[in-house]
C-alpha cells in the first residue's frame, strides 16, 4: 500500500457523475480550475459538452462520456471506454429528486426510480471504478449525500432515505478500502440555489398552499445562516475535502446551520 504525503487534487483525473448541470457541472468546474483532469459523466451529451464549453481555454481537458448510473450495462461499458484513464477521484454527484408528496401517496415506481439513481448509482459507480484505486494503493470518493435524511422533510420520504442511504454505503465502503490507502467521504448539502430546489419550493408551495416566495424563506430559515447556499460554495468544499489528506470515513455537513452537530 502507498500513501502519498501530499494527496493534492492537480494533475490527478477526476470522475464527476451527473456533470452536465446543476452542482455536477459546478463541481467539475471546480476540481478543473483546481488542476484536475476531469471526465464529464451523465446521460445527456448535449448538456455535458456544455459543462465542458464552459472550461474551454488554458487547462486541463475535460472528457465527456454518457452513462446512465442506474443501469449495470451502461457503467460497465463507461468503465470500458475509460480503460485508458487513471481515475483517481470519484464524485458521485448523480442524482433526482423524487416526488414531492406524503409517503402514503408515494408509488412504488416512484421510490424505485429515486432508490435505483441515487444509491443504486453509487454502488454501481464505486463496484467498477474503486477496484482499480485498491489495486494502485491510492484513491478518493466523494459521494453526495444531503442534510434531508438527518432531519424530518415532509413530503420527500424517498428522497431522503435514499441520501441517509448513501451514508450507510461510505461509511461501509470505507471501512473495506481504507486499509489500501482509498478514502471514502460524503458530503451533505443543504439547500442549494438552482432549477432543481426552484422546482422544491413550487411544490411545496403547491402542497402547502403558500407562494413559491413563502416556501423558499421557510426552508432558508431552517439554517441559522438564514439563506441558501450557492453551488460553487459546494464545489469548494470537495475541492477542500480532496485536500484534506487525513479525512476518511466522514460525512461534512455543509447545510447553512440547517444541521449543527
Amino acid at each position: 500500500m502507498s500513501a502519498p504525503g501530499r494527496d493534492t487534487v492537480a494533475g490527478r483525473t477526476a470522475l464527476v457523475t451527473g456533470a452536465g448541470n446543476g452542482l455536477g457541472r459546478a463541481i467539475a468546474l471546480g476540481l478543473r480550475e483546481a488542476g484536475a483532469r476531469v471526465v464529464l459523466t451523465g446521460r445527456r451529451r448535449e448538456a455535458l459538452d456544455q459543462t465542458a464549453a464552459l472550461a474551454a481555454g488554458a487547462g486541463p481537458v475535460m472528457r465527456v462520456a454518457t452513462v446512465d448510473v442506474a443501469d449495470p450495462a451502461s457503467v460497465a461499458a463507461l468503465a470500458a471506454e475509460l480503460a485508458d484513464e487513471d481515475v483517481s477521484i470519484l464524485v458521485n454527484n448523480a442524482g433526482v429528486p423524487g416526488p414531492v408528496r406524503a409517503l402514503t401517496e408515494v408509488e412504488p415506481d416512484e421510490w424505485d426510480a429515486v432508490f435505483a439513481v441515487n444509491v443504486r448509482g453509487v454502488y454501481l459507480m464505486c463496484r467498477a471504478f474503486v477496484p482499480p484505486m485498491v489495486e494502485r494503493g491510492h484513491g478518493d470518493v466523494v459521494n453526495l449525500a444531503s442534510v434531508s435524511g438527518k432531519r424530518p422533510l415532509a413530503g420527500r420520504t424517498p428522497y431522503c432515505a435514499s441520501k441517509l442511504a448513501v451514508i450507510g454505503l461510505s461509511l461501509t465502503l470505507g471501512a473495506e478500502v481504507g486499509p489500501a490507502g482509498v478514502r471514502v467521504n460524503t458530503l451533505s448539502p443543504g439547500p442549494v440555489r438552482g432549477p432543481r430546489m426552484d422546482r422544491n419550493f413550487r411544490l411545496e408551495a403547491e402542497r402547502t398552499g403558500t407562494t413559491v416566495e413563502e416556501a423558499e424563506r421557510a426552508f432558508a430559515s431552517r439554517g441559522t445562516l438564514n439563506r441558501l447556499l450557492e453551488e460553487h460554495e459546494v464545489a469548494d468544499a470537495v475541492v477542500a475535502m480532496l485536500r484534506m489528506t487525513g479525512l476518511h470515513g466522514a460525512d461534512i455537513d455543509l447545510s447553512a446551520g440547517m444541521v449543527a452537530r
